[in-house]
């Protein structure tokens, strides 16, 4: 029960924990496959990640006791399959802490500007540290083995302007010449395809251990849905003539055997798809081009399809753990 020296915890906190809960168990069980294969020093990075997770899974489940709250189910040793082949070759598996610690840096700082009570607060605030901390040491770690590309690299600017032409925020047409993207709008670019080179990795590597065939067809489109995103906004910096970031590491094996069960693969696949929503949002709403938005517009609209059908996936197969409810009210009331 909640202690006399401190309120109970809010409706906002509960799904707070909860979400991290989820998310924090399916990391540590991907990451068990990982370290199980992993080279020494990639798997002192990852071995750091896990036994942070751990102890905040810890932290989670005691808050959650201390309020007569039950703990979630998450993600356990069932949905990981110890002693079968890799899944993903060389530095994949830092690729995708790099991947996922970009997530959970923005989901842990919106959970804690959300956050009321003390002891919930500074769980998330450490959490987002620890984060930060982990992708700061991938980021670093893949640039010194040539696996992670930089954005580009530009001019230096010598004196502030501001804009004149009326047409600076045109978009493309066949009909008048386009303004070369800025930075901001660069950036947005180069992280939405970077995120989504690794994304369509794993979409591979999971469709082919698969065992539910809907399940298979569901992530081959996630598949084609990433190569698609990084296509069409590959487009936009190839008009800049800038290349898209590309890398030779990080592909799925040929391996047939599944190391993850089934809900846990569509369970990572709806999770950063609904990252993929709230990057769009961002990418459009600082582009000042008005084709830019407008194409991060059309994407998010096959990103929300591809994340609700997800959704009905997992529901029917019984995967989709319910979230705490509030109250029925018009039920209690009957």
């Amino acid at each position: 029960m909640t202690t006399s020296s401190q309120a109970p915890i809010t409706s906002s906190e509960l799904a707070n924990l909860w979400m991290a809960y989820q998310e924090q168990t399916m990391m540590l069980r991907v990451l068990e496959h990982f370290i199980e294969h992993s080279d020494p020093e990639g798997k002192q990075l990852l071995q750091s990640y896990y036994n942070g997770a751990a102890k905040n899974i810890e932290m989670i489940k005691s808050i959650f006791q201390q309020e007569g709250a039950v703990i979630p189910i998450g993600f356990t040793e069932n949905d990981v399959y110890k002693s079968v082949p890799k899944l993903f070759d060389f530095m994949y598996d830092i690729m995708y802490l790099h991947l996922m610690t970009k997530v959970e840096m923005s989901l842990y700082a919106l959970f804690t500007g959300m956050t009321y009570r003390k002891d919930i607060e500074d769980l998330f605030i450490g959490m987002t540290a620890e984060s930060q901390s982990m992708n700061s040491q991938a980021t670093q770690f893949l640039l010194e083995k040539g696996v992670l590309v930089r954005p580009p690299f530009v001019s230096m600017p010598k004196q502030v302007n501001f804009v004149q032409d009326k047409n600076y925020m045109d978009g493309f047409t066949w009909f008048s010449e386009t303004r070369s993207l800025n930075t901001v709008e660069v950036s947005l670019i180069h992280h939405a395809i970077e995120t989504n080179l690794v994304g369509m990795q794993l979409m591979i590597g999971f469709a082919q251990v698969a065992a539910d065939k809907k399940v298979q067809k569901y992530l081959t489109e996630g598949m084609e849905l990433s190569k698609k995103i990084e296509i069409d906004l590959g487009e936009f910096l190839r008009h800049s003539y800038i290349e898209p970031p590309a890398t030779h590491a990080g592909k799925a094996t040929t391996s047939k055997t599944a190391p993850f069960s089934d809900k846990l693969m569509m369970y990572n696949t709806t999770l950063l798809a609904s990252f993929g929503l709230g990057s769009n949002a961002l990418g459009g709403g600082f582009s000042l081009r008005s084709d830019l938005p407008a194409k991060m517009a059309f994407l998010a609209k096959d990103i929300f399809t591809f994340a609700q059908d997800g959704g009905k996936i997992m529901i029917k197969n019984g995967w989709m753990e319910e979230p705490p409810q509030i109250e029925d009210r018009n039920q209690l009331t009957k």
